[in-house]
């Protein structure tokens, strides 16, 4: 058994989710904040059979396609040295962030 924890832009989840779900996959949905540009994410927790992993990873592969889009300011990162920009700057957002980790125990009650 194994679970993929996959970090997708909110903009890009509710077709991954409904991807997901037609070919058969359950998953758990957690809204997460990305750090850099402190934009909201969907963080998708897939459990699934060792076999189906590629499965998987293809679908949001698919699914999830990283874009440039032009922002005006970032929010500081912390403290009063955060950084602003005051010309738009390039950035690419999208796509997914995947972990595929080993399950040692899976248990439904």
């Amino acid at each position: 058994m194994k679970l993929i924890i996959a970090i997708v832009q909110d903009e890009d989840s509710h077709k991954l989710m409904n991807k997901l779900t037609e070919e058969g996959f359950s998953f758990t949905k957690l809204a997460t904040t990305g750090s850099f540009l402190r934009s909201g994410n969907t963080t998708l927790l897939i459990g699934t059979e060792e076999d189906k992993v590629d499965t998987v990873i293809d679908i949001i592969e698919k699914v999830c396609k990283t874009r440039d889009q032009y922002i005006t300011s970032v929010p500081p990162t912390g403290g009063t040295t955060g950084m602003f920009y005051s010309q738009p700057v390039e950035v690419t957002i999208g796509g997914a962030t995947i972990f595929v980790v080993d399950v040692d125990k899976f248990k439904k009650v």
